[in-house]
């Protein structure tokens, strides 16, 4: 297989000076220094090197090899067992094969392509090089590779003269790690799985208490563990614009910086897994999110949790996404340059007609790609009144109440006008929802489509607004129905594919056996 190599991302230390140089001593006749050895000269110090590609729940799934190793696989990839698409995040397979993966077929291989692009070094495992990988099955990529459906929604873009921009805020809660034994002793090994396999999850105790959105003191109570989070992330290139208290016990929240929606999904990723309990092998840990060798919530005794919905009674975590689109010279295209005289509604006088139709087309699709926004059966535990979280099918200007608030002038400047998608929880997979988002709003796009319901201010109080689905259950009616928008944006093979697995996960919730169950019926029946 013959693949073709993209110029390096070369780590802020370095800037692009590296590449410029390339570029010019092409242009004066000099022979260009291949991809391949510029990588060998930035990593003339390493024995290893970390590779990982992200499976359907968004979790990383890696190895580290030999340097020799990873540059011997630079050109032709290497084997990478395709069972990371064929198991769920506990790695129990799934109930029904799919076409992607099955006993039949021995679980094949993979090839894994290293995506020279994603290079950088992770500041909290002694600075090791790592990339991020691409899976392609004969010579094709792997139709549930989440990274690979945003390649192909970025060349697709690009194809219609748009660049995609998006922004992530993730919200989650952050608890002390306890010991097998609990928290009667600070000397003892985190051991979180084997507590939580003696103890209700209620026991688990919050890093600090009570509700105190945008504490200017409360991060002082975690000093060092707030700071480093913020601070590695740069070192990672995962740059955090925003980051403070939330409303909740010990909630942060994090704005990741705007950056084109290939980046984006990875920064959420990386960020996820990079300060999530992360399953620390060493330590006894089983992961609850998401798999990285060390990370700082690890090295703080701190578990974060990236659960829509960690306790009752509380707000949800929210993984509210900001899209955009511009002209590949960067003119935001969602923006009128005066305001409409005669506008059908208020709220979008400053809406261009493409943003329109982007709107139309997301308003369109959202019940029917509700499982890509909200993934899990602990999504919808989020997605009730009364908690600043969306349960219909709903937009307006400014509205932080609604499914898609519209920001633009005259609150932001026009170059900032985006539409922000509140239903996701922090526990998306990230490609796989930004994926849907734009390819509904590209439909929107393409088709014309005409915005079919008013904003909340203007709808009457007595025409209700349409429901999302509550349930997984019910959301994967809508998805995976024949006339369902998420087959026409994503194709059947994807839909068939995450439905089986969203259909997994159902029986493994179906066949739990809850504390609410055994408190209630334990003496009553």
């Amino acid at each position: 297989m013959i693949l073709a190599l993209g110029r390096i991302a070369i780590m802020a230390n370095y800037g692009d000076k590296t590449h410029d140089a390339v570029a010019n001593n092409a242009v004066n006749g000099e022979i260009a220094e291949s991809p391949i050895d510029r990588i060998a000269k930035l990593l003339a110090g390493d024995k290893k090197v970390k590779v990982a590609g992200i499976d359907c729940d968004g979790i990383l799934r890696g190895k580290i090899i030999h340097k020799s190793k990873f540059l011997s696989s630079l050109e032709s990839g290497f084997g990478m067992s395709s069972a990371i698409f064929g198991w769920d995040m506990h790695d129990v397979l799934y109930t029904e094969e799919t076409s992607l993966t099955s006993a039949d077929s021995g679980y094949q291989d993979f090839t894994a392509v290293i995506d020279l692009d994603s290079f950088r070094r992770l500041p909290f495992e002694d600075n090791i090089a790592f990339f991020l990988l691409h899976f392609y099955i004969q010579e094709k990529p792997v139709f549930a590779d989440g990274r690979g459906l945003v390649k192909a929604l970025s060349n697709n873009l690009a194809d219609s003269g748009y660049k995609g921009l998006a922004g992530v805020e993730l919200e989650f809660m952050n608890f002390q790690t306890p010991s097998q034994d609990g928290y009667s002793s600070s000397t003892d090994r985190p051991n979180l799985a084997a507590f939580l396999a003696n103890n209700a999850p209620k026991a688990l105790r919050p890093v600090t208490a009570g509700a105190f959105g945008y504490s200017a003191t409360r991060p002082i109570m975690a000093k060092q563990y707030f700071h480093d989070i913020f601070d590695q992330s740069l070192e990672l290139d995962c740059p955090i614009e925003g980051w403070h208290t939330e409303s909740g016990p010990c909630v942060y929240e994090a704005a990741l910086a705007v950056s084109q929606v290939s980046h984006m999904a990875d920064n959420v990723a990386l960020f996820k897994s990079v300060f999530s309990t992360n399953a620390v092998k060493s330590t006894g840990l089983i992961y609850l999110s998401r798999l990285v060798c060390k990370s700082v919530g690890v090295q703080h005794n701190i578990t974060p949790c990236f659960m829509a919905k960690p306790i009752q009674g509380l707000p949800g975590n929210s993984g509210h996404i900001h899209v955009s689109l511009t002209t590949k010279e960067g003119q935001n295209v969602f923006v009128r340059e005066t305001p409409d005289a005669d506008p059908r509604w208020p709220d979008m006088a400053y809406l261009s007609d493409t943003g329109r139709h982007f709107l139309a087309g997301i308003i369109s699709a959202l019940p029917d790609i509700m499982p890509l926004l909200a993934p899990n059966v602990n999504s919808y535990k989020r997605l009730v009144e009364n908690y600043w979280a969306p349960v219909s099918v709903s937009w307006g200007f400014e509205d932080r109440l609604a499914s898609i608030r519209l920001v633009a002038p005259p609150s932001c400047k026009p170059s900032a006008t985006r539409f922000e998608i509140r239903v996701p929880g922090a526990d998306i997979h990230p490609h796989y929802a930004l994926s849907a988002i734009f390819y509904a709003g590209l439909r929107g796009i393409k088709n014309k489509m005409q915005i079919t319901i008013p904003p909340e201010s203007a709808r009457p109080k007595e025409t209700p607004a349409e429901r999302l689905p509550n349930t997984l259950e019910a959301a994967l009616g809508r998805f995976g129905a024949k006339d369902s928008v998420a087959r026409q944006i994503l194709g059947d093979e994807f839909v068939d594919f995450f439905t089986v697995s969203r259909r997994h996960e159902l029986r493994q919730w179906r066949e739990a056996v809850t504390d609410w169950e055994f408190s209630r019926y334990i003496e009553t029946v």
